[in-house]
């Protein structure tokens, strides 16, 4: 039997009304480069996680290229990072010429496991 590691079909099925609504207010508008819906989102994701402000970028390997940049991450250094990603994780830190660690996760939450970055 396949099981997919992720259904978006089924996902997309779901959310399917109100993704058309606000493709056809966004595309309608003729503003979807730094237009209202994206001043929207940022004071959203701002709140949501507590900060003064949020930055809408293109994608989750720019929002990754970018937070390392921002943290200073520089030539030479090492970033830890899951081995259960996407490879754009890894790709970034190359990137901004650092080198990618691969930390054991926990198989609970697959986030990177404390006890074993310890142990490192």
């Amino acid at each position: 039997m396949r099981v997919p590691l992720l259904d978006l079909a089924s996902q997309y099925r779901d959310l399917r009304e109100n993704i058309m609504e606000a493709i056809d207010q966004t595309l309608g508008s003729g503003a979807w480069v730094l237009g209202p819906k994206v001043a929207e989102l940022e004071k959203a994701i701002a709140s949501v996680v507590g900060a003064s402000a949020g930055i809408g970028v293109a994608s989750g390997t720019d929002a990754i290229l970018l937070s390392l940049r921002a943290c200073g991450v520089e030539h030479g250094e090492e970033v830890i990072c899951p081995p259960f990603t996407f490879f754009a994780t890894a790709g970034c830190i190359h990137r901004v010429g650092a080198r990618p660690v691969f930390v054991d996760i926990d198989p609970e939450t697959f986030n990177i496991d404390p006890v074993c970055w310890k142990r490192r």
